[in-house]
């Protein structure tokens, strides 16, 4: 008999997850209490049989501008057996009851699916409709299997990806775990790539927060690249066994003709594969076929094209997920929201 339970404490929660396969790291508590700290609430639910954990989601929740209510938003989850009838029309009740419970104008779902039909189909028949305000998180990525040895892997990637990383060995470049007294270093890096590349960044108070509670779990590495103590890239991976993620990266304007971001990676993927990771997601390419991705990437400089030059070099399988699907409560507060939504939009591209 599975029971409904409406309050996880973080503890019991991520020992759930850690148990749970292949969950996604924006699933653990210290994720919930990252966002926390940046205006969400977070609550967690789940279905115990025998007492023990079976299922369950992390909830974001978020305030709408305009009395509209709020978002209730699951990231990569719910972490559920998607085959199992019983287990998920009771958890996606427990989801319903929690989201109107606080006035949820729809419940999103970025379920961690692959982009298939039958999944597709599947979030149809449970009554959920693909998001008008598209995916929060990048639907196409590109995953690099860690999983054998080094050389290996090194072997996988592409030759000039492969000689850059040794290239920046030779000129001089070093990579050690940073501290946190190496904060504002990686603020300014991610500064400097934000000002050359047009690249939106968070606030350094998100980036320290998210440190402050990833590192010290295990959870997460701050990496930093130096040519003779000068920082000139940083990268902050998380790990969640077996998989690990590549979430936040930049590079400073100095030494750059040293190809510190390559030898960067390649460390990285390194401290996964020690964690005990088999895959690593360098999370985030432009959202378009293979074919498209490899006809236009040496041309095109807009948007997200550059990354996946540099991202494409070291291998990896291309996938893409099944994106945000939306339950709506509130019909008519929905239509407001899509309809506004749509006009942003269009005066941004304007």
């Amino acid at each position: 008999m599975m029971e409904p339970v409406r309050s996880i404490a973080p503890g019991d929660w991520d020992c759930f997850v850690d148990r749970y396969p292949n969950a996604h790291v924006l699933q653990t508590s210290q994720w919930g209490a990252l966002k926390t700290q940046f205006g969400w609430d977070v609550e967690r639910v789940g279905l115990t049989q025998e007492g023990e954990l079976i299922a369950g989601a992390q909830v974001l929740y978020r305030r709408l501008p305009l009395g509209l209510g709020r978002l209730a938003y699951v990231p990569k989850g719910p972490l559920v057996d998607w085959t199992a009838e019983g287990q998920l029309a009771a958890l996606l009740s427990l989801l319903d009851g929690a989201a109107r419970s606080r006035a949820a104008v729809a419940l999103t779902l970025e379920p961690d699916l692959p982009d298939e039909p039958a999944h597709r189909e599947r979030l149809r028949a449970l009554g959920f409709r693909p998001s008008p305000f598209g995916s929060v998180q990048p639907r196409r990525t590109l995953i690099v299997d860690i999983a054998s040895d080094q050389d290996s892997i090194l072997a996988a990637m592409k030759s000039k990806t492969r000689y850059n990383t040794r290239l920046a060995s030779r000129r001089g470049v070093t990579v050690r775990e940073a501290a946190e007294a190496d904060l504002p270093a990686f603020h300014a890096l991610m500064s400097a790539t934000a000002e050359r590349d047009s690249f939106g960044a968070h606030s350094p108070a998100y980036y320290e927060a998210a440190y402050r509670l990833f590192a010290p779990q295990g959870r997460a590495r701050l990496l930093l690249a130096e040519v003779e103590g000068e920082a000139a890239a940083a990268a902050m991976v998380f790990a969640l066994p077996p998989r690990s993620w590549y979430f936040y990266g930049a590079s400073g304007n100095a030494h750059r003709e040293k190809m510190p971001s390559y030898l960067l990676q390649w460390e990285a993927m390194r401290w996964a594969k020690s964690e005990g990771c088999a895959t690593y997601d360098l999370y985030g390419v432009p959202d378009e076929d293979v074919e498209k991705l490899e006809a236009e990437f040496t041309g095109r400089r807009d948007g997200l094209w550059p990354v996946y030059r540099f991202k494409r070099g070291f291998g990896g399988r291309l996938t893409r997920s099944v994106g945000a699907w939306d339950r709506v409560y509130a019909p008519l507060r929905y239509r407001l929201l899509a309809t506004g939504y749509r006009l942003l939009a269009a005066w941004r591209q304007r």
